[in-house]
């Protein structure tokens, strides 16, 4: 590349680039030759002019380049990685992991931490005391052949020109690209080899995409991605407009997986893990899709998912009593306000996003990457849309370190439900699936 600026350029000006212009240009600047000026006008020339196909698999080509790919040779069973785009309440990694593990299926999860109104699932994983998320790729592939499942830390070395890029646009306004954010999604997971991607892309008020046509979008780019690599993946569409969970926190998601792991708590949270392992299982193994899903629904119900989900909580150093008495085992808050209905009629809406940025200011959450979380805290809603509420009836609680903060969190909880007199009809948990 003589001249990067010619690359900006031609991107402003609205033309497609080459391969390897869009590669030389990466490589540049994870080297450090192209400066973040200049990296900048790049990513807003993208946001403004698209990207094509090409250009997008081009990127996400170079983003891999730049760092390790992570293999699973050898093992006897098909590999499996599943990957959120961010939700609120979105403990689904916790049940899926096991459960998929249960039925057959090697699953290697590189899992990520919360940022803003998201929580993350390495985040959730380390309230249980002792546990590891750190692992070497070698202590990840033995986990794996071993237990079924493990879920670990994204390493440093893995496409970090991906996080470079990331960090710039969180700074210049340009993270709501289509492309760039499947570019960024699909370079971490195809940098993983597995045999097999899921992805849920997340469509509603509490994600990053608001309405279900965008989701789509977002959903058909990455798996473009993934057949322009080689690579089978199968993508759905969910609704984010409530919680999928009850509890945003991380102790809290915890006890809540453990809950569902036990057959105890019946609710979309169950609902989307099952439907993703039974599509897991069907890619994996041509399972038919009925006969996958009550397989799935069994492994909850007779206790195998859950003893999967303690061998693996005890492979990664953490205490695995936390399947027996999970209250006992994690932290826990001080103290712990209900949240009682101030009006009564029928849940319409939820702002969703309000709730889960109600339980980052309790310290569940981090505003930057690096600041610190406390796994106790957090918010647990009972409610979801179509349901009729009376004044005083409880619908949750907060779980927080100081009487005000859980007073102030109570109010965002109760302020964030918009009640109406007639009856509402949900919205679908699964928009669409893609494959």
């Amino acid at each position: 590349m003589s001249d990067p600026r010619q690359v900006v350029a031609a991107k402003r000006d609205g033309y497609s680039l080459s391969a390897d212009e869009v590669e030389a240009f990466v490589e540049g600047y994870t080297r450090g030759e192209v400066n973040d000026a200049l990296a900048a006008a790049f990513l807003m020339a993208c946001l403004l002019r698209g990207m094509d196909g090409a250009e997008t698999l081009a990127l996400t080509r170079a983003m891999i380049a730049s760092g390790d790919t992570v293999r699973f040779e050898g093992l006897e069973r098909a590999t499996v990685d599943k990957h959120s785009t961010g939700g609120v309440a979105d403990g689904v990694t916790l049940v899926f992991a096991p459960l998929a593990a249960s039925l057959g299926m090697a699953v290697a999860k590189l899992s990520g931490r919360g940022l803003g109104h998201t929580g993350g699932t390495l985040d959730k994983l380390e309230s249980i005391p002792g546990l590891r998320t750190d692992l070497e790729p070698d202590e990840m592939r033995r986990q794996v052949a071993d237990v079924g499942c493990a879920v670990a830390a994204q390493s440093e070395r893995l496409v970090p020109a991906d996080g470079k890029l990331y960090a710039l646009r969180d700074a210049t306004a340009t993270v709501p690209s289509v492309p760039l954010i499947a570019a960024s999604v699909m370079s971490k997971k195809l940098a993983v080899e597995t045999d097999l991607i899921l992805l849920d892309v997340k469509a509603g008020a509490g994600a990053f995409m608001k309405t279900a046509a965008d989701a789509e979008a977002l959903a058909e780019a990455c798996l473009g991605l993934a057949h322009g690599w080689g690579r089978e993946a199968r993508v759905a569409v969910t609704d984010m407009e409530q919680p999928l969970g009850d509890a945003v926190g991380n102790a809290l998601d915890v006890v809540e997986a453990v809950d569902v792991l036990r057959g105890e708590h019946r609710g979309r949270l169950r609902e989307l893990a099952v439907a993703f392992t039974a599509r897991g299982a069907v890619a994996t193994s041509g399972a038919d899709l009925a006969t996958a899903t009550a397989d799935a629904q069994r492994a909850i119900d007779d206790g195998t998912a859950l003893e999967r989900f303690r061998s693996m909580v005890e492979a990664q150093g953490g205490d695995p009593r936390v399947v027996d008495d999970p209250t006992g085992v994690l932290p826990s808050a001080p103290v712990v306000l209900p949240i009682e209905a101030d009006r009564a009629g029928i849940v319409a809406s939820m702002a969703t996003e309000r709730i889960g940025l109600a339980s980052g200011a309790l310290g569940a959450g981090r505003v930057r990457k690096g600041d610190p979380i406390d796994p106790a805290v957090g918010i647990v809603v009972r409610c979801k849309i179509g349901d009729q509420l009376e004044v005083g009836q409880p619908v949750g609680e907060v779980h927080g370190r100081d009487a005000d903060g859980v007073r102030r969190a109570a109010r965002e909880v109760l302020d964030s439900l918009e009640l109406r007199d007639e009856p509402v009809t949900p919205p679908p948990l699964i928009h669409a699936w893609l494959d």
